[in-house]
């Protein structure tokens, strides 16, 4: 019997994220004899709980794919939907009834950490509830900070790095013309991987990571604190 795939974007987009989703739609077409059809949820598990998805199978053509795999931003919306800890919760039943009303057979998911850990929870449940569905996780995060293969970067930290490297340069130039010191910020949660790459590329003077403050909370008063002491 065929089964469907059930897919969604989560956390923050990236120029990059709908490339994913693409892949999926492509793989599923290429097992018509396994795969019935594509659904796509609307902002993530929190629209799939309203019954907010689409049939992705149907709704884009061939040339609206090949579109999509360059397109940025999140196609399917986003959300930052924290499914509960507690795997007793009567969440996980009525979700698995949507799932199964549905007859979805595997369940993608693009998005970083707490993507991933929606991810781990659903598996975790399914396996323990005898459930047939798969659920995987497909990594994307600017913020390189999940576990992959050495020398692997998350999907989205590259664009990210090269688009963040074109603006850093223009900002080195403004502060040269100027004489001033300019402070750039680079996104990256608690992982230094973004602004290590954008400094570096960039040749600034002093790069200031989330590693140096040892776990502590970063303020940007710290920051500039340290900057100033160091100029």
């Amino acid at each position: 019997m065929k089964k469907h795939i059930l897919v969604g974007q989560s956390g923050g987009p990236t120029a990059v994220i709908n490339a994913s989703l693409y892949g999926v739609i492509t793989e599923g077409k290429r097992y018509p004899d396994l795969v019935g059809c594509v659904y796509g949820m609307h902002n993530g598990i929190e629209g799939f709980l309203k019954d907010d998805y689409e049939n992705l199978s149907e709704t884009l053509s061939d040339s609206d794919l090949e579109l999509l795999k360059h397109t940025p931003a999140a196609y399917l919306g986003s959300c930052r939907y924290k499914l509960p800890e507690d795997l007793s919760s009567p969440f996980y039943p009525t979700l698995f009834e949507k799932l199964e009303a549905l007859n979805i057979g595997y369940f993608f998911y693009i998005g970083g950490n707490d993507s991933m850990d929606t991810v781990s929870k659903l598996s975790r449940y399914a396996d323990k509830h005898n459930s047939s569905i798969r659920f995987i996780g497909i990594p994307k995060t600017i913020d390189n900070d999940l576990p992959l293969p050495a020398g692997s970067p998350t999907f989205g930290y590259q664009s990210a790095k090269d688009m963040g490297s074109i603006i850093g340069r223009t900002v080195a130039t403004d502060a040269k013309t100027s004489g001033n010191w300019f402070v750039v910020a680079a996104m990256g949660r608690s992982a230094g991987h973004l602004a290590f790459g954008i400094g570096t590329a960039c040749h600034y003077p002093m790069i200031v990571i989330p590693e140096m403050f040892n776990k502590t909370e970063i303020t940007v008063e710290k920051i500039v604190n340290l900057v100033v002491s160091a100029i």
